[in-house]
């Protein structure tokens, strides 16, 4: 299942990245200064999708990506494909599973997975 991963930025900032099925991120978000602006933009993004726009782009070295807007501003920005059609793909991908994505918080707590060797100390 795709899914909104938010975490927190070496900053104190705040961040989401929209995942696929396999767990290849698609896209990231714009720093946000508190947890609730990525809440709000991931809930605007599955309730609201007409409101964006989805800009298609390429690097100087040839790569594929987009920038998803809303009003002028940029939210987010996708990782870099190396054809078109890809890039394309991403943004189905996006389309198809984004709007029922769950959401999964990791930025309270950095160490989410467990230390065996501290657990066999005990």
């Amino acid at each position: 299942m795709s899914a909104f991963v938010i975490s927190k930025r070496s900053n104190e900032n705040f961040k989401f990245t929209f995942a696929n099925r396999r767990g290849k991120t698609i896209f990231t978000s714009i720093a946000c200064k508190e947890k609730s602006d990525c809440e709000l933009i991931i809930s605007t993004l599955q309730n609201d999708l007409e409101s964006f726009t989805f800009r298609k782009a390429r690097t100087g070295s040839g790569k594929y990506f987009f920038r998803i807007t809303r009003g002028g501003l940029v939210l987010a920005t996708s990782r870099k494909f190396s054809t078109e059609r890809l890039l394309q793909k991403g943004i189905d991908q996006f389309m198809k599973y984004g709007l029922s994505a769950e959401t999964l918080d990791f930025s309270e707590n950095e160490d989410i997975f467990v230390d065996v060797d501290a657990l066999a100390e005990d």
